[in-house]
């Protein structure tokens, strides 16, 4: 059973809370990636006779597009009211160290922390740090943050 202090609003959520609104999130994102690669290749296939083959450049391009597509996803829900949608789902938000809301700056370097040292792997580090907090929490200056429960 959770208590008041538990569930506060300057602790960090856990370890499990954490994972289930990444899965939330990846699941989210799988169907956005999708989205977005069917309106490359469903214009491409129509313009071409031939099956399409995405070799050298154009696999690289169409890479970076999708990557820019999931960076795009964490980014555009962070920096408006600091929460994906799986982070809505189970409670908590992201802030800045002073508490503040994130700037875009601060939203980039948590995407950058996030990508070199990987979210999902990095999360495994919670319960081991002191203050609950994964290598991109720290490293960009960000910190996640439990939400008092809604009043029905």
């Amino acid at each position: 059973m959770a208590t008041a202090d538990d569930l506060s609003p300057t602790r960090p959520p856990g370890l499990l809370r954490r994972l289930a609104a990444l899965l939330y999130d990846l699941i989210l994102l799988f169907g956005m990636l999708l989205l977005a690669a069917t309106l490359v290749i469903i214009p491409a296939s129509a313009l071409t006779s031939s099956e399409i083959r995405l070799e050298g450049w154009p696999r690289l391009l169409f890479q970076l597009y999708l990557l820019l597509v999931g960076y795009g996803f964490f980014a555009y829900f962070w920096r408006h009211g600091g929460q994906t949608l799986g982070m809505r789902a189970w409670r908590f938000g992201l802030v800045r160290a002073d508490g503040q809301p994130l700037t875009g700056s601060d939203v980039r370097r948590r995407l950058l922390w996030s990508t070199l040292i990987p979210a999902p792997l990095g999360i495994f580090w919670v319960p081991f740090d002191r203050e609950g907090l994964a290598p991109h929490d720290r490293l960009s200056a960000t910190r996640p943050r439990l939400l008092p429960p809604k009043a029905r």
